[in-house]
């Protein structure tokens, strides 16, 4: 938590505000995770985490990571009716209408618990016939966006999410270091050994060492590699 506290400073504290890295952190904990780091935040700049995203982030965004912040997601067993409910509500929120009713989306993502919410993916998609990753896309744009898409591939999948992130911080021109460093330092003693099975998919057999190997060079790399 003293870790992902410093990155929740730096993302808000620096020059503008590191959107994504709030995304990574506040999306992928847990309600205990959360109120781990919250305290540790606290202890680190005698200000709450909550304000100081709510200062620093605005619109949306501000209410999904806010919303996320308080720790109240739900974490029981899947209600089937409720999931049936929740796909219609959000077809009707978002597909079903012009312009796109992001509070719906809030409630139910934000609050849901991950069984919930996976049950609730199912019954959306064969409700209206599309994944909710492509409804998210099509009706929304920006940090709101990816903030609710994270949501929705952390409830899927978290291992193949965070392989995901990690592909996208080192594919292209340039490593995207800060990235490459949170997730790896965050995750090495969590669920690394998984995340890199779920990368070499997503690379089509290359390993996450291979992509250090390539994109990182010096005391940096070695220093990747063995937290790998």
């Amino acid at each position: 938590p003293n870790f992902l506290a410093r990155v929740c400073k730096y993302a808000v504290q620096g020059e503008g505000t590191s959107e994504g890295a709030l995304i990574n952190v506040i999306v992928g904990s847990t309600n205990a995770e959360i109120e781990q780091v919250k305290d540790a935040y606290k202890t680190l700049t005698k200000h709450t985490l909550e304000k100081d995203v709510a200062s620093d982030t605005s619109g949306s965004l501000k209410r999904v990571l806010v919303s996320l912040l308080q720790g109240n997601r739900d974490e029981g067993d899947a209600d089937f009716d409720q999931a049936a409910q929740d796909a219609r509500e959000l077809y009707n929120a978002g597909k079903a209408r012009w312009g796109t009713d992001e509070s719906t989306f809030n409630k139910i993502l934000c609050t849901r618990s991950v069984k919930q919410l996976r049950v609730t993916f199912r019954e959306y998609e064969n409700y209206c016939g599309e994944d909710i990753e492509d409804s998210i896309k099509s009706e929304m744009s920006g940090d709101v966006e990816d903030a609710f898409l994270a949501i929705a591939r952390i409830v899927k999948d978290p291992q193949m999410y965070f392989a995901g992130q990690l592909y996208k911080s080192m594919k292209g021109l340039g490593t995207n270091d800060d990235k490459l460093i949170r997730l790896i330092v965050w995750r090495c003693e969590i669920d690394l050994v998984e995340i890199k099975e779920c990368f070499k998919i997503i690379t089509k057999g290359k390993t996450l060492e291979e992509f250090i190997e390539g994109d990182c060079s010096g005391d940096y790399k070695h220093a990747l590699l063995a937290l790998c």
